[in-house]
């Protein structure tokens, strides 16, 4: 995920949202500042989604067990070719 890019005042955000959220995609964000600080952001929903899903997974202890379990067998060289996996079925 990128860094935030682009800062706007709350003035300009009031009269420009339409075009700021049609400036959204994946790799941008948008902080929303009040007398120059950083108060909220405006990101894409594919952004919102994906940061949902990452804290989700990260509280579940199982299955950050099973990723941690996965990446340990990858790196010790036991993985399965696809046509062995496929084969089988």
């Amino acid at each position: 995920m990128s860094l935030i890019e682009n800062y706007i005042p709350i003035t300009q955000a009031k009269t420009r949202l339409l075009d700021m959220v049609r400036s959204l995609d994946k790799s941008n964000t948008i902080a929303i500042t009040k007398n120059g600080v950083p108060e909220a952001v405006l990101l894409s929903m594919e952004t919102y989604e994906g940061l949902i899903e990452t804290i989700d997974v990260l509280s579940d202890s199982h299955a950050l067990a099973a990723l941690n379990a996965s990446a340990a067998d990858v790196k010790a060289g036991r993985i399965v070719d696809e046509n062995e996996v496929f084969g089988a079925l």
